[in-house]
């Protein structure tokens, strides 16, 4: 191979930012396949297969805690795997990620029911849910760090943002495997195999993203000095801790959406009882404009700053939960699915589209990973708990007025919570890499900004194939 050929097979290998981006649009979808097809499972089916209590209420509340006992891992791993990812390295603590996740929502699949095994069912099935919890602790934290780090300045948040759009994709992903077993299988078969089908399928997301994680470049410098980063980031970063676990409770507008409303929208006892099958089109069809959506936002609050899209976007979401529930109350299914694409689909994104870069922004690199993930991880598992929380309030019998004001009152307090936490934040989009989590650095003037944001992005492709 001559000189000329060998530079241009150079100019065309992928950069060491784009296998980031792929690498984390991958684990994302693995991610957030199981976080749908577990979700729609803990709703629909799980009850009946492990939970067969005669209590429905009973019921669903057990069945909806296994979803919840996910996210009480989840700060575990944090800990631990934010920690690793500090001190050995963001690659490595990713492909241990994957393998966690891998295992355990194949293993789902293969579990047998309360009535083959007794108690032993829901014993293992918390289990596995407690793996799959701590594995994922370390997931979104490594990828956005990694992609984050190896991401010229003016365009994080655009490459940054892929981690989500592989959550939404893998959403669609298992809706497409989920609801026709769903529409076509009978009710006992659904129960008995159907269900299991989506879990064990995961194995095949799970060989491929080895391939494609596998060929990442760590992105820690290897001068950087190993730190204890936990006792190191509660020290020097406790205010940044702060805020971004408030900001993620944002996570508050998928719970009500897909985990409560799923319950309320097709479980009997609510009086509503819609099909499964057509209830799931609907986080299906929110999911598909939000892929589209998240580039376009993420490139956003590149040009206007990461705080203005957020907020907007988590208080214009928390405002349409109540016009959301309501439309389930009054059994109107086309509403519900408008409902879900302008607050799921597009304003939810405000914020989705944007925490994968801000919130490593908010931290120093030796305590980068550490920050994210506790935070981010705690957040989301006191807001994933809160499903549970709107049954309790308001289980099967409760009226609808009541259903939409206590649940959507709740939702959108916390999305204000959210807003106020965002806009205590610093402004990270005109920050240099080697300021990001330094008290008191000033972000380059805007002018300079931009006309460096534009060489960039003539220098450097932002896609996630190219």
């Amino acid at each position: 191979m001559t000189v000329s050929e060998k530079v241009t097979a150079s100019s065309r290998r992928p950069d060491a930012g784009i296998r980031a981006m792929r690498s984390g649009a991958v684990g994302s979808v693995l991610e957030f396949y199981d976080f749908f097809i577990y979700t729609q499972a803990a709703a629909i089916v799980f009850p009946q297969v492990f939970f067969p209590v005669s209590s429905s209420s009973l019921s669903i509340i057990y069945s909806l805690g296994t979803f919840g006992v996910g996210y009480i891992a989840r700060p575990i791993g944090a800990f631990v795997l934010g920690a690793l990812g500090d001190i050995i390295g963001r690659r490595k603590t990713l492909i241990l990620t994957m393998t966690l996740m891998g295992i355990s929502t194949f293993g789902v699949g293969l579990l047998p029911s309360y009535e083959q095994i007794g108690i032993a069912a829901p014993a293992l099935l918390v289990f596995f849910r407690l793996m799959q919890g701590f594995g994922v602790a370390g997931e979104l934290s490594g990828s956005s760090t990694l992609i984050m780090e190896q991401t010229p300045i003016g365009l994080r948040g655009r490459r940054s943002s892929v981690t989500l759009q592989g959550a939404q994709a893998g959403q669609i992903f298992a809706a497409l495997i989920f609801i026709p077993l769903s529409a076509f299988m009978s009710d006992h078969s659904f129960e008995t195999i159907g269900w299991r089908v989506p879990f064990i399928l995961s194995a095949l997301f799970v060989i491929f993203g080895f391939r494609v994680r596998l060929k990442t470049v760590e992105s820690k410098k290897s001068t950087a000095v190993d730190i204890p980063p936990i006792r190191t980031v509660f020290r020097e970063s406790p205010g940044a801790l702060a805020r971004v676990f408030v900001m993620a409770l944002m996570n508050i507008i998928p719970v009500t959406a897909t985990v409560f409303g799923a319950s309320y929208a097709t479980q009997e006892d609510y009086g509503i009882g819609w099909h499964a099958d057509v209830y799931l089109w609907i986080p299906v069809v929110g999911n598909v404009v939000a892929v589209l959506v998240i580039p376009h936002v993420a490139s956003l609050s590149d040009k206007l700053g990461r705080r203005p899209v957020i907020i907007g976007g988590s208080l214009g979401a928390g405002l349409l939960s109540f016009v959301y529930l309501w439309a389930i109350s009054i059994d109107s299914v086309a509403l519900t699915v408008v409902i879900a694409i302008l607050m799921w689909g597009m304003l939810y994104q405000g914020y989705n589209a944007v925490f994968p870069s801000f919130y490593p922004e908010q931290f120093p690199t030796s305590t980068r990973v550490t920050g994210m993930a506790i935070a981010q991880n705690l957040g989301t598992t006191v807001s994933s708990l809160m499903s549970i929380v709107f049954v309790a309030l308001v289980g099967p019998g409760t009226s609808y007025g009541k259903i939409v004001a206590v649940v959507g009152g709740l939702t959108l307090a916390i999305t204000i919570m959210s807003a106020i936490a965002t806009y205590l934040s610093p402004e990270t989009s005109r920050m240099q890499a080697d300021q990001l989590g330094v008290p008191g650095a000033v972000p380059m003037d805007e002018e300079e900004y931009q006309l460096l944001r534009q060489e960039n992005l003539a220098k450097v492709s932002t896609r996630l194939i190219g």
